[in-house]
């Protein structure tokens, strides 16, 4: 051996481990990376919708993400899923676990073999996921979308599916070789190896006769004397199975221990010579023991005689069948509400207003004939405008309709064979130029109809009025909770929602384009379906002049906090306080209903009207509230976080209990609706906005940015947009809705919310000094103890106080003993238990 070999051999072992570091380091960076683009991607598809807006704040600290690996983990979403390939960005993640394994010298997988099919699926995945979403949503990417437009354009729908099935279905016939030769081939070899498997397994009767008499016909040429049984045990020694004794034999052990017998001039087992067995004489074998041998004598099993079955004499006796009748058992709880149900009917949640009327369609303003009229000359006008532009961009159409609206007319075009719609959709501008219109909407394609259209507001629109809406045989008879009627669509049928289901409502737009109309069209809608005892408004207006008309109806129809002067709120901490205040009935209602085993407002509603739950375990007939705020984005500048997550866990949680939000803005920039609110907010309305930007702040979508203002919306609640014509109400016609309501019998105060203390607030508990003392504080003092309930609210209203005064009462009676602390939405505890312990105490507080 050479000293260079010598060298390589002793310098081997030391180069490879310095080599397998690096390998190792690579190896194990390629698996990581895998494992956190595929987290990344799972926790992006959960929260686009949120996290969208915040692809591209990735230094702003201020916006937090909602993915697992934060705004890197947004942000890969986004590069990968969106703006690539879609779902098909997990096999990317999948061939850096291949690459790492394979760098770790693993071969889990085959690496060319993998390749070849992730750069399959990798292409064909996300066209089909284009296809089957119709471009909506990010599963298919913008690859995939892009790509399934292009061939959707060029061979048409049918086609672009026959060839992701056919391609498909090519991959697996290569794959796995799906011939039908060999599928043929691979059936009858499964079906001759199921058939062989019964056949060994369950031998028929007539092919055991056929062996038996086959081998004792061989014995009696032989010369032997045979019987059937030994004919049978010489089949199956003849088939080499096992010693089996056949029924009524004795049982005997099977030999084990046999050795083979070889003699000298053997030389393998093959020149054996067979040993000769005697039927007539004991069989002998070869076992451990010489000369050993067993005899087999047969045993006849003993036969029992079947007595004859005896049938009874027939006589004339008389057989009456009786079936017991079900009983129906009631518990007590049911005993007791269907005795209160029968003695008292059920309960009325209208009776402590039943003189209450509903306000009349009359106090709207009728503003005459409302019907669509039909110009000819502007819709000819504007179809020819449209033909002949498409044609002088070279694209050509096969039909054309026209839909009147109020405001908008929608003309549906049918374009010919190779016509793609992206090519349509570039021209919008230019349509707008030609037909000298203020804002054109081009919708390509439209849902479910497989036209383009081209919406193109009308020189002449007509109005749409609240009257006419709320006065339609659609508003009249419906069953929804909580309807809304908006206006009316671009066909001019009348468009309601239920806001119980919406369940929450986000409204943007710019300044004088109808987003205070919709507001008031809202409420208007709800004051026309809802009894006083069955909805309360908490409205929150900044502005203090668009929502001061409601406060007339303050006693039938709106809540506030007990030390509120005024129901609505206009003051920043106030409404801090509101929104938290909201927070703490939620959670009591939750509690209501988990104790009345209900999932949502409207059972436990109808459990209690049915006398199910019992008013003293604190159950009440529980109204929805819905929280209106009138300018959002000034809320967010003066408070931030501090009203930002309590309307977040409203939106959250709220809707089962019956709590719903209308919040509305002006200025919907991403500071103002963060991920987290648009996240809770499923319905949104916009009206006009300034820039295709705040568009798709609210909608995800331009489009808010072509309308014409006047009541001109868009709405969406996670199906398609929908152009509506918001209903119009006039301040005078709201002014007289509120003095109708205002001026009959409510309640004595407005709807009073839980009490709610800040944390930094500080207490004015201390030390009790008898010579400060209130005026009434020994008759409070009786009140508490005597109903066992420290409420502030409860001395308002016993001794008809103001919520200060109240309070101050409620510190003493805290300082002196009689009372607990403060215990969030619950009452305090009451320490002394009863009148005659408390004189004494009050006789020596005195002293």
């Amino acid at each position: 051996m050479d000293k260079k070999t010598q060298t390589k051999q002793t310098q081997s072992p030391d180069k490879g481990k310095i080599l397998s570091k690096p390998r190792i380091f690579f190896g194990l960076t390629f698996i990581l990376l895998s494992v956190v683009l595929a987290f990344s991607f799972v926790s992006y598809l959960m929260n686009w919708k949120a996290d969208q807006s915040q692809a591209g704040t990735m230094t702003d600290k201020t916006i937090k993400s909602s993915n697992i690996f934060g705004k890197v983990g947004d942000w890969l979403g986004n590069i990968f899923i969106f703006e690539s390939i879609g779902i098909a960005s997990f096999i990317i993640a999948f061939l850096f676990l291949v690459v790492g394994t394979l760098i770790l010298k693993k071969r889990t997988f085959k690496p060319w073999k993998t390749i070849g099919h992730s750069l399959f699926f990798i292409c064909w995945l996300p066209i089909f996921m284009g296809a089957v979403t119709k471009g909506q949503g990010v599963l298919g990417g913008v690859y995939g979308y892009q790509i399934m437009d292009y061939l959707n354009a060029i061979i048409g729908p049918v086609g672009l599916w026959v060839v992701l099935v056919s391609s498909i279905l090519l991959y697996f016939i290569l794959e796995f070789n799906l011939r039908p030769s060999s599928i043929k081939a691979k059936l009858d070899m499964i079906n001759d190896n199921t058939i062989g498997k019964v056949k060994s397994m369950m031998p028929s009767s007539e092919e055991s006769f056929d062996a038996d008499a086959e081998l004792e016909e061989e014995a009696e040429q032989a010369g032997h004397n045979v019987t059937v049984t030994d004919v049978s045990n010489k089949a199956k020694a003849k088939e080499q199975d096992p010693v089996r004794v056949p029924k009524g034999f004795p049982e005997v052990q099977p030999v084990t221990d046999l050795e083979p017998i070889i003699t000298p001039n053997q030389t393998s087992f093959e020149e054996e010579k067979p040993v000769s067995l005697n039927l007539n004489t004991k069989p002998s074998f070869p076992v451990s023991t010489p000369e050993q041998a067993f005899d087999i004598t047969p045993v006849s099993p003993p036969i029992t005689p079947v007595p004859p079955v005896s049938t009874p004499p027939q006589d004339n006796i008389k057989f009456n069948v009786e079936v017991a009748p079900v009983i129906d058992i009631l518990d007590d709880s049911d005993r007791k509400s269907q005795e209160l149900v029968e003695k008292h009917g059920l309960y009325d949640h209208k009776l402590d207003l039943a003189g209450f009327q509903m306000p009349t369609v009359e106090l709207l303003k009728d503003y005459g004939n409302e019907e669509i009229s039909i110009n000819q000359e502007e819709l000819e006008e504007n179809k020819n405008k449209i033909v002949g532009l498409l044609k002088n961009f070279n694209v050509g159409i096969s039909e054309i309709k026209a839909t009147i609206g109020p405001t908008v007319t929608l003309y549906e075009i049918v374009p010919e064979a190779g016509i793609r719609v992206s090519a349509i959709k570039k021209l919008q501008d230019d349509i707008a130029l030609n037909l000298s219109a203020l804002g054109i909407r081009i919708i390509a394609p439209m849902p479910g109809k497989g036209t383009i259209g081209i919406e193109v507001p009308r020189k002449n629109p007509t109005m749409v009025s609240m009257r006419s809406v709320i006065a339609s045989h659609k508003f009249q008879n419906t069953d929804m909770d909580l309807p809304v009627v908006f206006g009316k669509t671009i066909s001019n049928e009348v468009f309601m929602a239920d806001l119980a289901k919406m369940p929450h409502l986000l409204m943007a737009g710019a300044t004088g384009q109808g987003k205070s109309v919709g507001i008031n069209a809202i409420l208007t809608s709800l004051l026309y379906k809802k009894h006083p005892s069955e909805l309360k408004f908490v409205m929150v207006d900044p502005k203090k002049v668009e929502l001061s008309l409601y406060s007339k109806i303050e006693r039938h129809y709106l809540a506030k906090l007990p030390d509120a002067e005024e129901a609505i709120i206009t003051d920043t901490n106030k409404v801090i306080n509101t929104l938290n205040s909201l927070c703490i009935e939620m959670d009591t209602r939750y509690d209501l209903l988990k104790n009345a085993f209900c999932k949502n407002l409207k059972e436990y509603n109808k459990k209690f009207t049915e006398r199910k739950l019992n008013p003293e375990n604190g159950h009440r007939f529980l109204p929805y509230i819905v929280l209106v705020v009138d300018e959002f984005a000034d809320l967010i500048m003066t408070a931030g976080k501090e009203v930002e997550l309590p309307i977040a866990r409203l939106a959250q949680l709220a809707r089962a209990v019956g709590i719903h939000l209308i919040v509305a803005t002006q200025r919907p920039s991403v500071n103002v609706i963060t991920g987290m609110i648009k996240a809770n907010f499923p319905a949104r309305a916009a009206f006009r906005v300034i820039s295709s930007v705040d568009s798709r702040t609210i909608l995800d979508s331009p489009g808010a940015d072509q309308l014409i203002g006047k009541g001109d919306m868009l709405y969406f609640n996670g199906n398609e947009i929908l152009r509506l014509q918001c209903a119009f109400v006039d301040t005078p016609e709201v002014e007289r809705l509120a003095e109708y309501i205002g001026e009959q019998k409510g309640y004595s105060s407005a709807f009073l919310l839980p009490e709610f203390v800040s944390e930094d607030s500080t207490s004015t508990v201390g030390t009790f000094d008898p010579n400060e003392k209130d005026a009434l504080f020994e008759e409070a003092a009786r009140i508490i103890v005597s109903t066992q309930q420290g409420s502030t609210s409860m001395l308002q209203r016993q001794l008809k106080l103001g919520y200060n005064r109240a309070g101050r009462i409620m510190d003493q009676l805290e300082a002196t003993g009689i009372v607990g602390g403060f215990n969030g939405a619950k009452a305090r505890e009451v320490i002394i238990s009863d009148l005659h312990s408390l004189e004494q105490f009050l006789e020596d507080l005195r002293s």
